[in-house]
């Protein structure tokens, strides 16, 4: 899989009991729709310890086509049909992390499905010297922005180190990173939905 110049990794909140009604519509309306205008979708999630947590993964080429995709799906068609049904299942769509690749690819998708882990590290100012630290393959550090859609609002001021594994374990977190770490980190441990491409 082709690593993209900006990655969204987005974690939605929803009503109790509609997270399956939001990956049907989803699966069935909106990846296709979005590759079309430039956003593929790389990886949508349930988070089995979270039943009401859905998480998922857009790409683009850049930080400048970003705006202008975004603006054509959300006042296309597509979203205009079905906006009202999936905002409906939603509590909170506003944590959102705008990321760029700083080392490694995107893992090809396996024959089979199986686990992913997404961990979230919070620094105390820009972390990609320790990006190369990593005992997983692929990190996302921070975009600094700015953020051209602000009807889709992302989390500002923090300064993360996201890496993504084929695998639930989680490794010892590198002394460097230890070190300058503000928080313990976020680790999510995530079942693929049929469509997604990182499996």
């Amino acid at each position: 899989m082709a690593t993209p110049g900006i990655v969204e990794l987005r974690q939605y909140t929803l009503h109790p009991g509609r997270r399956d009604e939001l990956v049907e519509l989803f699966e069935r309306e909106f990846v296709d729709s979005q590759s079309a205008v430039g956003m593929p979708v790389l990886g949508t999630f349930r988070q089995p310890s979270a039943p009401d947590r859905f998480v998922w993964l857009r790409a683009f080429p850049d930080l400048t086509g970003r705006g202008p995709s975004l603006t054509e799906f959300y006042t296309g068609p597509v979203w205009a049909a079905h906006s009202a049904a999936a905002n409906a299942t939603m509590v909170d769509f506003r944590d959102v992390l705008l990321l760029r690749p700083v080392q490694g690819d995107f893992p090809a998708p396996r024959e089979q499905a199986g686990p992913v882990r997404i961990s979230v590290h919070h620094f105390d100012g820009p972390a990609d010297d320790l990006a190369g630290d990593s005992p997983d393959r692929l990190v996302l550090a921070t975009h600094p922005g700015p953020n051209e859609f602000p009807a889709l609002p992302v989390r500002e001021g923090e300064h993360v180190l996201v890496t993504v594994s084929l695998d639930t374990a989680i490794p010892p977190v590198p002394a460097s990173w230890a070190r300058r770490a503000v928080r313990e980190p976020e680790h999510l441990p995530l079942e693929p939905t049929a469509t997604s491409l990182l499996r």
